[in-house]
């Protein structure tokens, strides 16, 4: 994807025309190549200090807004008052995330360009630019990053997670001595610098038995943001498991800033009958946020946010492809949200896919908390795969880092992502043999033969057609046919991101 629609995709609206114009200083590079270049250095320096200038205006109106909600805020805050300290908060936080998005959109540009600018001059433009960049305030994040930081304790501070009232009627009996079961997490209660391990009761099965999910809590030796990250939201999706297991394992609890939070199963009964579903069958990825009163996995459900996310300030919700079909290692997050933004490039997956996190998904019912959540898809269902577990720890890492809850530096990915304004289905009309050609994360273009189904005589019933350009997200494996199944998942490269997507990926 070139960097233009990548920009594009990324750029804050309101903030567009300060952006690095990257597209202009490629044509006055490419107008000026035959001459010695000085026009471009012109043009350059004058975008860097348009760059410079609006970064320190944000970062200043952002510094002092800080000091006088911190001013403002005092325990005691009728509550009418406090709502609109948290409504300015919040836009604090965003305007924060924002500058930081912005910061690493105009480096990246300038890096990008000076690169080309080598390339196209046969000179060394990049010796003489780069440490002009480089002394600039906005090509040194640390400022905006700190600032973060303080935001972030702030809101902690001020703003803690309500208690729930407690339980009526018999307790939950402990079924595992060495285990403890709770109905409820309170991350409070566990000791800071150890990891712990719980079972969380959020059913109870036909025996009247507790229906239990594992939960692992990593709690730092200093105070910091609360990240979650649930694994096995669908009974046979198991890739995640060993990604907590390795995190969790891997951890510095000497050097980690704030708690983890890890749920390597949901849905336990799925995983018991080692299937996609609940018990019944239902998908607990299209129940969210669950009813109190509702089906069985409507309360399994509405236990699971009341009980364990609720807590969590972050969430990677960890997936892996449906039986029968494939996946690259992809991101779906919504892109017009700087948090969830960055935690998706920070990932560093294959492909990223704006998708706004609709009703009935956990991640959706995250996001309607104020909790920034991202679904990682990790290749194939019913196995553990290595390199894509590797990979997907890395990226969570990554977060980790940029949060500074862990000191280990961010691993960029060699390859861009590629970012995808929207993405569907192909499906098919005919039954019988089928077979997908494309490889996961190739390019397809309009036209192309992408599948093809043949009677069980193996006579040639139809072929299927790319209906426009786009990467192979994932696809059927699964060469049995019927009327309608999927063929598969094709991700579009736009200039623009949609508020609203109806495209039946959570």
């Amino acid at each position: 994807m070139k960097f233009e629609q990548h920009l594009a995709l990324i750029t804050i609206p309101s903030w567009s025309k300060y952006y690095l114009n990257y597209k202009h200083l490629k044509q006055v590079l490419y107008a000026n190549a035959s001459v010695s270049g000085e026009e471009f250095q012109v043009q350059f320096e004058r975008e860097i200090t348009k760059v410079n200038q609006h970064y320190c205006e944000q970062e200043e109106s952002a510094q002092a807004q800080l000091d006088s909600l911190q001013a403002q805020w005092h325990a005691d805050m009728e509550a009418g008052d406090k709502e609109v300290w948290k409504a300015k908060f919040t836009q604090l936080l965003q305007q924060l995330e924002h500058l930081a998005d912005y910061t690493q959109a105009c480096v990246t540009g300038c890096r990008k360009i000076l690169k080309k600018a080598d390339k196209v001059s046969g000179q060394t433009v990049s010796r003489t630019l780069g440490p002009m960049v480089a002394s600039l305030r906005f090509a040194k994040p640390e400022a905006d990053e700190e600032l973060l930081r303080e935001a972030r304790a702030e809101w902690r501070k001020c703003i803690a997670v309500p208690a729930l009232t407690a339980p009526t009627g018999p307790t939950v009996q402990q079924i595992v001595p060495e285990i403890a079961t709770v109905t409820e997490l309170d991350l409070a209660g566990f000791p800071a610098g150890q990891v712990s391990r719980v079972w969380v009761a959020l059913a109870e099965d036909a025996l009247g038995l507790p229906i239990r999910v594992p939960v692992i809590v990593a709690r730092g030796a200093t105070a910091g943001p609360v990240v979650g990250i649930t694994a096995a939201l669908h009974g046979d999706e198991l890739n995640g498991i060993p990604v907590i297991h390795q995190l969790i394992g891997d951890v510095d609890l000497s050097t980690l800033h704030g708690t983890l939070v890890a749920v390597p199963v949901v849905n336990v009964p799925g995983f018991h009958l080692s299937q996609r579903g609940y018990a019944d069958g239902a998908d607990l990825n299209r129940v969210m946020p669950g009813k109190a009163d509702g089906s069985s996995p409507e309360v399994y459900a509405y236990n699971l946010i009341h009980r364990i996310t609720r807590h969590f300030e972050y969430h990677l919700d960890l997936h892996t492809a449906s039986r029968g079909r494939v996946n690259s290692l992809y991101v779906r997050a919504d892109l017009t949200d700087p948090r969830t933004a960055r935690m998706a490039r920070l990932q560093n997956p294959q492909i990223i896919v704006h998708n706004a996190g609709p009703g009935g998904s956990l991640r959706g019912a995250s996001m309607q908390r104020g909790i920034a959540a991202i679904c990682v898809e990790i290749g194939d269902p019913s196995r553990f795969q290595q390199y894509y577990s590797k990979n997907a720890l890395l990226g969570i890492t990554n977060i980790l880092s940029q949060l500074r809850m862990v000191p280990d530096e961010q691993c960029v990915s060699k390859f861009t992502p590629v970012i995808c304004s929207h993405s569907f289905w192909i499906y098919t009309r005919s039954g019988g043999i089928l077979t997908v050609h494309p490889e996961l994360a190739t390019w397809v273009r309009a036209g192309e033969v992408i599948a093809s189904v043949h009677s069980v005589f193996g006579d040639l019933v139809e072929e299927y057609f790319a209906p426009q350009d786009g990467v192979i997200v994932g696809k059927n494996i699964d060469p049995v046919c019927r009327s309608g199944n999927r063929i598969l998942h094709l991700g579009i490269v736009g200039d623009s991101l949609p508020g609203v997507l109806n495209n039946g990926h959570l």
